[in-house]
């Protein structure tokens, strides 16, 4: 089984990969124009169907309170739309804190502001992926 982990930002995509569904490694971050979902939906389906990729876990952010809020619902039109374009099974995953945990774990490693921003979101899709792969391998 081959796993993707995905952050969506609104000018980026943070992507994660598995091979052993056990260890989740960072891979890249697909930068798209402003709210150009379309643009992203059409460079990560080209990736999981020339990858064969097997399962999507997308982060789904949620208030700390629980509810699913504008980001949410954006998360959760992108899996709709992401399975017409695929045949890989899509898991929404909560996501709350990720991108917060990623940002200090890079800055306790020492990196610069503009290094921390380059390398948040594939971080923080690492993230995602490895929370999922930990709950799925208990």
């Amino acid at each position: 089984m081959k796993y993707i982990g995905l952050d969506l930002g609104e000018v980026s995509l943070g992507i994660a990969r598995s091979d052993s569904g056990i260890i989740a490694s960072s891979l890249t971050t697909y930068k798209f124009a402003r709210e150009n979902y379309k643009e992203a939906l059409n460079y990560i389906s080209s990736y999981i169907n020339n990858e064969g990729i097997d399962v999507v876990v997308l982060g789904l952010p949620k208030h700390m309170h629980n509810e699913i809020g504008i980001k949410g619902e954006l998360s959760i039109k992108f899996k709709e739309e992401l399975e017409k374009l695929t045949k890989a099974e899509i898991i929404l995953w909560d996501e709350r804190l990720t991108t917060r945990q990623a940002t200090y774990t890079l800055k306790e490693a020492g990196l610069s502001d503009k290094k921390r921003k380059e390398n948040k979101d594939k971080l923080a899709a690492q993230l995602i992926l490895q929370n999922y792969l930990d709950y799925k391998n208990k």
